[in-house]
């Protein structure tokens, strides 16, 4: 089972995520994860990214699907993943349907967290980062055990620059003009299911569940 897992930043994504993949049993796939992952490796894929980012441009659609593809075909996704972060724009909703479709695989579910513009900027604003792993943590409804410390690995934790509210409303902006049309076009695919993500985490987690059954 191949799930895409869609939503605006701040809309719990990888909360979400990392929950499910315990319930159902497959890999999460962090596209950001997976870049860094590369990269810190030196995977010939990473290597070539890192050549982009260092340069300040975008990593190409095709060598981003071509990392998800390579992540898809080790022995603990075989069962499947979750995908987080992937696709963002049309253009790799498509590629990564085509390359899908070569390994005789399809997306199967695709969850729409949906949440209220003012809600994302409150909580973007309001969202920690650990130093080590990437862990999020947030001062309104998730906060660490100690202040400052991740619960998981005790590194520190740390407000990411683009989550301030002025740097989160312009990520919306470029969310909703690049990402927002791929809602449509799994919608067309009969595969959409569209969840209020401004709950409590436990009932958003129930109700993909349900969308699942």
């Amino acid at each position: 089972m191949i799930i895409v897992m869609l939503g605006a930043p701040g809309a719990g994504k990888g909360t979400q995520s990392k929950v499910l993949q315990d319930h159902l049993h497959l890999v999460h796939i962090s596209s950001g994860d997976l870049l860094r992952e590369n990269i810190r490796r030196g995977t010939a894929l990473g290597k070539t990214a890192d050549e982009y980012i260092t340069k300040g441009e975008l990593v190409p659609d095709k060598l981003m699907i071509d990392m998800i593809v390579a992540r898809l075909g080790e022995p603990d996704a075989e069962q499947g993943a979750l995908l987080d972060g992937v696709p963002r724009t049309l253009p790799q909703a498509a590629a990564l349907d085509d390359a899908l479709d070569q390994m005789q695989k399809k997306v199967d579910s695709a969850l729409y967290i949906n949440v209220d513009d003012g809600v994302l900027i409150e909580r973007l604003s309001s969202r920690l980062t650990c130093r080590a792993r990437g862990h999020v943590f947030n001062l309104k409804f998730n906060r660490p055990q100690v202040e400052g410390i991740c619960d998981y690995d005790g590194s520190e934790l740390y407000q990411r620059p683009d989550d301030t509210p002025e740097t989160a409303q312009k990520r919306l902006e470029v969310y909703f003009e690049q990402t927002r049309p791929i809602i449509g076009y799994y919608r067309d695919k009969g595969v959409l299911c569209e969840v209020n993500g401004d709950q409590y985490i436990e009932t958003v987690t129930w109700e993909l569940q349900n969308c699942l059954r």
